[in-house]
């Protein structure tokens, strides 16, 4: 998996957070919908994808390896971050890290 953290000082306008945020340094995912997240999405809404991913690979008992589990996931990042229920719950607290 790439380096997606260092931004390069780069931002974007984040569809998740609405509101200009450091992006992340590479396309995150192959093709087309990586292009669009890596425009779209701020490096901290991907950092909330990555735990929801975990979770759907858990909850599917999928490998990530997997061309099925890759066409799964690649069909829930697209609804997370562009679906009609992207935006993020109004009453969402991000959860304190220790």
């Amino acid at each position: 998996m790439a380096d997606t953290q260092g931004t390069g000082g780069r931002t974007v306008f984040c569809v998740k957070f609405q509101k200009e945020l450091p992006g992340l340094a590479t396309p995150p995912w192959p093709g087309e919908l990586g292009q669009r997240v890596y425009e779209n999405v701020s490096a901290d809404a991907w950092k909330l994808w990555e735990e929801r991913m975990k979770m759907i690979l858990n909850e599917y008992r999928l490998l990530p390896f997997q061309k099925e589990a890759q066409e799964l996931v690649a069909k829930h990042m697209e609804e997370f971050f562009f679906g009609d229920s992207s935006a993020l719950p109004p009453d969402y607290r991000p959860e304190q890290t220790k």
